[in-house]
């Protein structure tokens, strides 16, 4: 099969695109022939070697951990799904080698769910991984209830997009930060926007005069802890960039996949009150150019990758 991959790590130049085995399907998996893709941050950090002290890797190495398409075949034990069945999932397995930016992929039944009925293959693709860490961090880790205020930085990004319409879906009151050239975009989801940078614990303090309840972080670093200080309990704070935050009684989110947690966003895509922001998208053999624009730090949602 046809898929991108790479045999060392480095910057977007090390992907290749080209033949690779076809996967074998375990008991437990399902054949997936992928209609799409999208990219993630992690997926460069990845190949950039970033992430080699925690996670165990296998060259060569197909990225990509979202996908969106359609059962093929089946494993005995994979009674949940049927063959024919519209799919989509955050299909991280246990190392890293075989990953979504191909034509099929072998994905554990733990890692689908069946593809909300009112997106394309595309857009699909573009929600799981950065729907269930916005979905895992402000419901499960920081638990927004109706009427919170929240702060959410990096409003504009992949993750940003879904927590600003999730938080808002909760009935949560919502403050992002962004460039000023995406105030008017932030606003379109239904949050305050305040800019990032030298201003930004007095523009959040101008929309939560009486404090904030919750924050999540999407940026860490020095920039990421300022905002604690507005917090009326300094512990609920959850981060996706910053395990210190435990060092506070806040959380560290890194996502993981759950059925149960896809299905809620696919709820929530269904009854229209989120959707994917899909800005940009690239053919499989482009991979390259894609990883390249998302690098650049000024993605506006998320990136697809059409397979098919």
């Amino acid at each position: 099969m046809k898929a991108i991959y790479y045999e060392n790590y480095g910057d977007a130049d090390v992907l290749q695109y080209g033949e690779v085995p076809e996967p074998k399907v375990g008991p437990d998996s399902v054949l997936v022939d992928i209609s799409a893709t999208s990219v993630n941050p992690v997926d460069w950090k990845i190949t950039a070697g970033y992430l080699d002290q925690v996670l165990y890797t296998t060259f060569p190495i197909i990225p990509g951990w979202d996908a969106s398409g359609v059962v093929a075949a089946k494993g005995p034990a994979a009674s949940e799904i049927k063959e024919g069945d519209e799919v989509y999932g955050y299909i991280r397995m246990d190392f890293i080698h075989a990953g979504t930016f191909a034509e099929r992929i072998a994905a554990p039944i733990r890692t689908l769910a069946l593809k909300p009925k009112n997106l394309t293959f595309a857009e699909a693709a573009c929600v799981p991984l950065a729907g269930l860490t916005a979905y895992q961090g402000l419901v499960n880790a920081l638990g927004i209830q109706k009427g919170d205020t929240v702060f959410i930085s990096a409003g504009a990004g992949g993750v940003g997009t879904f927590a600003i319409q999730i938080a808002k879906s909760l009935g949560a009151n919502v403050i992002a930060s962004a460039s000023p050239l995406n105030h008017d975009f932030i606003a379109s989801l239904g949050a305050e926007p305040v800019t990032y940078g030298a201003d930004l614990i007095a523009g959040i303090s101008k929309q939560a005069s009486g404090g904030l309840d919750a924050y999540l972080d999407l940026n860490g670093g020095p920039e990421g802890h300022r905002p604690i200080e507005l917090l009326k309990q300094s512990n609920r704070v959850a981060s996706i960039a910053d395990a210190s935050v435990a060092q506070i009684g806040g959380k560290y989110v890194f996502v993981r996949p759950s059925i149960q947690d896809l299905n809620h966003l696919t709820k929530l895509i269904e009854s229209e009150q989120i959707r994917p922001i899909v800005t940009e998208s690239y053919a499989l053999k482009d991979s390259a150019d894609a990883f390249k624009s998302n690098m650049s730090g000024h993605t506006r949602g998320k990136i697809s990758i059409v397979v098919k």
